[in-house]
């Protein structure tokens, strides 16, 4: 039985996205960031980052959102979620999924918890950080709104949805809060929505028990 390890609207959600797609059974474990559950004993001797998420499957215990992500992919290749292996569509599926969790995903992070990288008695050059980091994020979004103009295709790698598709969704919908928002884009705006009429995403709401507005 695979089971992921999970709280509501984090890093975990791509993962959840991805296993409702796949339609096959999975569990869902909560872990209570309101009492620090993912720093517990327990928990490190999954993920010793302490970070989530952690996706169990049989003796395999893994976390890295992308790593997750691939191995979905990888154990379940009838659902055709990633490229041929040694493919030029392959190797794109690797640089996004990369771009997405080294560049976005980091630049995210400081917009969030700006306080987790300077001392609290610096709360200018905390609110500076932010500011910067909401900044960068638009860069991002910029040139992940380029690529989909230039394919053309309404996901990420062109006409096919992938395992690349969950990752970009949630980054998309961490940046709700910003000035300037995925879903304000000309090219990432009717990709968000693609996204959020899929049946998958619309599971993964209540199950979450996530409300709107959603992104």
């Amino acid at each position: 039985m695979i089971r992921l390890h999970y709280a509501p609207g984090n890093a975990s959600l791509a993962p959840h996205l991805l296993l409702l797609e796949l339609g096959r059974p999975f569990e869902l474990v909560l872990v209570d960031r309101e009492r620090n559950e993912q720093r517990s004993p327990a928990y490190l001797k999954l993920n010793p980052n302490g970070l989530i998420p952690v996706l169990t499957d049989g003796d395999l215990v893994l976390y890295e959102t992308a790593a997750i992500l691939l191995h979905l992919a990888d154990s379940h290749p009838q659902a055709g979620l990633l490229p041929p292996l040694g493919s030029a569509a392959r190797a794109e599926a690797y640089k996004w999924l990369c771009w997405l969790s080294s560049g976005l995903q980091v630049t995210m992070g400081r917009y969030f918890y700006p306080e987790r990288q300077l001392p609290p008695e610096f709360p200018e050059a905390i609110a500076l950080l932010r500011e910067q980091a909401e900044a960068r994020a638009g860069e991002l979004l910029d040139i992940l709104d380029a690529e989909f103009a230039r394919h053309g295709g309404p996901w990420v790698l062109g006409a096919q949805y992938s395992a690349v598709d969950p990752l970009a969704f949630m980054m998309c919908r961490w940046t709700r809060g910003m000035r300037r928002p995925a879903r304000s884009l000309p090219h990432l705006g009717p990709y968000v929505q693609r996204m959020l009429e899929r049946p998958a995403t619309q599971s993964l709401w209540a199950a979450e028990g996530l409300q709107a507005p959603y992104v």
